[in-house]
């Protein structure tokens, strides 16, 4: 691939990954795009937390969901990591700061609550409405983390990080959570769809697609698209991590006010569980698209 293409495969080459990005400007329908392996499938991991997030504000908008309501998240949920999945002991909070939590740091724990609150149909009805016919959800986090003490061979209470410390890595390549055709997954460019259509109030009611909007500002890692880009520049974003996976989707949005939807997976050829030179890779990559967009739409 030659062009702008052909810099970003470089990039992630350099990294030691393979890297399938889509970028666009929002609402410019047909306008310029770049695309790396746009149309290919690609594991979700947590990035799958956004149609969850759309389909949660639906709810609130539509008056099903009291948003202020509280809930309790109990042992059952928490599998470790960051946030409440993380807690020692039993939380309360309402549904909102739930959400909050949920795209904001990638509380797997406030994901799964919310998705069984809202269901599986909820989610569903979200990727329907907007013609993502490639982007399919295999449960919540619960679920995901089932598969891989499955595919490990070990029973459902054994603990999660350590069947990971002892599974060989022939054995973690293999988990049907990084195989997109195997878990919940979608394509690039749907990504971006669905990003544009939260910043064009088509994925929704408009309070919903502000409320989505406004927690994704908010998230707390900087190491990926915000990395790409100076302090000026606006990101409203949501990482995905997983053996060997590391992602990003989100909006930039410049000083001028432009946005652009950007898109960015990954598939390290490392297993390891720090791969900073992959986590700057999708920033150098969003940088990459996005300035090629804001040259190509002057020119043009």
């Amino acid at each position: 691939m030659t062009g702008i293409g052909g810099e970003i495969e470089a990039v992630f080459a350099n990294a030691g990954a393979r890297g399938f990005v889509h970028a666009r400007e929002v609402g410019v329908a047909g306008g310029p795009e770049v695309a790396v392996g746009a149309d290919d499938p690609v594991v979700l991991a947590s990035v799958f937390k956004i149609p969850v997030a759309v389909a949660f504000a639906r709810e609130v908008a539509a008056g099903r969901l009291d948003e202020t309501e509280r809930t309790r998240v109990t042992a059952r949920y928490r599998i470790g990591g960051v946030g409440t999945a993380g807690c020692a002991d039993d939380v309360e909070m309402s549904w909102r700061d739930l959400a909050h939590f949920m795209l904001t740091m990638s509380d797997n724990a406030a994901t799964d609550l919310i998705y069984h609150r809202i269901g599986q149909a909820a989610i569903d009805q979200v990727l329907t409405d907007l013609d993502l016919t490639r982007t399919r959800l295999i449960g919540c986090c619960e679920d995901l983390f089932a598969s891989v003490i499955a595919d490990l061979g070990a029973k459902p209470d054994d603990d999660l990080e350590a069947l990971f410390a002892a599974a060989t890595e022939e054995q973690q390549w293999k988990l049907a959570v990084v195989d997109p055709e195997r878990t919940t997954s979608s394509t690039p460019r749907e990504i971006t769809t669905l990003l544009d259509a939260i910043w064009t109030d088509r994925a929704g009611d408009p309070a919903a697609c502000e409320r989505v909007r406004t927690i994704m500002a908010q998230q707390i890692w900087p190491h990926r698209i915000s990395s790409g880009f100076p302090a000026e520049v606006a990101i409203a974003a949501k990482t995905g991590t997983l053996p060997s996976v590391r992602n990003e989707a989100g909006v930039v949005t410049h000083v001028d006010g432009r946005r652009f939807a950007v898109a960015v997976f990954t598939r390290a050829d490392s297993l390891d569980d720090r791969l900073p030179a992959v986590d700057s890779a999708i920033g150098e990559a969003a940088r990459l698209a996005v300035e090629h967009l804001r040259a190509q739409s002057v020119t043009q």
